[in-house]
């Protein structure tokens, strides 16, 4: 198990050093690559259910990251493209998650910062011409 741990671990490092990542996806990577490297090695690959399985829908939004429920990758926005590779539109994928109707698919320091720019804008308001 070591000298898989030792790849993860290098892996999740490069992966680190290009992006922000907090301990817990951190920590959640290098199991999951463990895992998948000495699975790859050993010959006993199994379908992906049952690591996107492990994903807990209610915790996939999280400050700096979203995880898409059915691969596991973490990104800023989930996006439609993306989305279409599982062959779902963005409404069955939050009826699928069990979110509501309009919850955005982006992280929440993204959400925050575009609710703010909007507030800023006052594009509700009629503008007075002078």
């Amino acid at each position: 198990m070591e000298a898989y741990l030792k790849e993860a671990l290098e892996i999740v490092k490069a992966q680190a050093s290009v992006r922000t990542m907090n301990e817990e996806e951190i920590t959640e990577m290098v199991r999951k690559l463990a895992d998948g490297i000495r699975m790859i090695s050993e010959g006993t690959m199994v379908a992906d259910d049952a690591t996107v399985s492990a994903i807990d829908a209610k915790k996939a939004i999280k400050e700096k990251t979203i995880t898409c429920v059915e691969c596991g990758k973490s990104f800023k926005i989930i996006t439609k493209k993306h989305l279409a590779t599982h062959g779902l539109t963005a409404d069955e994928y939050r009826a699928k998650c069990g979110y509501k109707k309009g919850t955005p698919l982006v992280c929440k320091s993204l959400q925050r910062e575009r609710r703010k720019k909007m507030k800023d804008m006052k594009l509700w308001q009629r503008r007075t011409q002078k």
